[in-house]
């Protein structure tokens, strides 16, 4: 099986995406969402950017 998108509602009502692994584990969450059209625009960036974006390391990340 393989990963997938998971769109929902928080409980202040904003919407929210989680990207779970094929083994259903949680590896990355979005932002809170006024609107389900800007969680999915969300969505689309992280399928378009994250396959091409360089790992980084950074010291004392806040």
């Amino acid at each position: 099986m393989s990963g997938k998108f998971e769109m929902y509602t928080d409980k202040a009502g904003k919407f929210r995406f989680r990207l779970k692994a094929g083994n259903g584990e949680i590896i990355a969450v979005g932002e809170a969402y006024n609107s389900k059209a800007a969680c999915e625009k969300g969505i689309a960036s992280v399928k378009t950017n994250a396959a091409a974006a360089p790992v980084t390391f950074v010291e004392h990340a806040a």
